[in-house]
């Protein structure tokens, strides 16, 4: 099993294969989208890391693949800028999972 990173910028993919996972860099909703298909269809594929910009992109796909699919593991991680607030939107995810406000 592996993990792929989904990046806006080249220096968290760069970071990424220093830790030996692969990574792309992408800015538009359609690559972006078509990249995640690519990986959830592949079997070898067990986490999924895409950072705070490119989930703002396409979060309303990733929240439904986040609910209704039992892998890949799909994980927002910060760029190297430090920028969106995960804290916040893991509350959204479970107000929205579980239809109360935290």
């Amino acid at each position: 099993m592996k993990a792929f990173c989904i990046s806006d910028n080249t220096d968290t993919v760069m970071g990424m294969r220093l830790a030996g996972i692969e990574g792309v860099v992408l800015h538009e909703r359609t690559e972006i989208l078509q990249k995640l298909d690519e990986l959830i269809a592949n079997e070898n594929i067990a986490i999924i890391l895409m950072t705070t910009k490119t989930i703002e992109r396409v979060g309303d796909v990733v929240s439904d693949y986040k609910l209704n699919l039992p892998k890949p593991l799909i994980v927002e991680i910060p760029d190297r800028h430090g920028s969106g607030n995960i804290g916040e939107t893991i509350d959204s995810y479970i107000s929205e999972a579980i239809g109360v406000k935290l």
